[in-house]
């Protein structure tokens, strides 16, 4: 390290305060963390891990589809805090105790997949509106008004529990 010498030629006071060391080149940059590989939330005393991966198509989710998909990860989350989350098939993958339930944005909003057909509690019947496939249901911002957070936990309980 290389040390200038302060200007005499001022005031005392500003003097002290001018002095100072330069940094050479081979000065390591100052200490930062390594990016963390997962992310972790708190639930319920618990912590759920979110992959690297998963997080970045949960931080990539468009404007208009996140407070639903905000919505249904929370509900998740909430009801099985031991989740690992990851990304299975390009999508969040939920995984608890060997099962999965998947979550995938789309233009027309969400998808859910992840439960063999005839295991959504009744859900898409109680929603014939809805498009639903096997094993899949699309629900859009505009419909997910008509459906509260216990038809959804209906269905997430339907997908992870055995």
């Amino acid at each position: 390290m290389a040390s200038v010498a302060p200007d005499t030629s001022m005031a005392p006071e500003i003097c002290a305060e001018a002095a100072f060391t330069l940094e050479t080149e081979t000065t390591p940059p100052p200490s930062t963390p390594p990016p963390a590989r997962a992310r972790t939330a708190r639930h319920n005393r618990t912590v759920s891990t979110v992959d690297e991966a998963a997080q970045a198509y949960i931080d990539g989710i468009a404007p208009q589809n996140r407070p639903l998909f905000d919505r249904l990860h929370g509900l998740i989350l909430g009801t099985y805090p031991e989740a690992a989350v990851g990304l299975s098939y390009g999508m969040p993958a939920y995984t608890v105790g060997g099962r999965r339930l998947y979550v995938a944005a789309w233009k027309h909003g969400l998808s859910i997949y992840g439960w063999p057909q005839g295991r959504e509690a009744g859900f898409a019947a109680r929603h014939p509106g809805l498009k639903t496939s096997k094993g899949t249901i699309q629900l859009s911002p505009g419909d997910s008004a008509g459906v509260g957070d216990g038809e959804l936990l209906e269905l997430i309980r339907a997908a992870l529990e055995s």
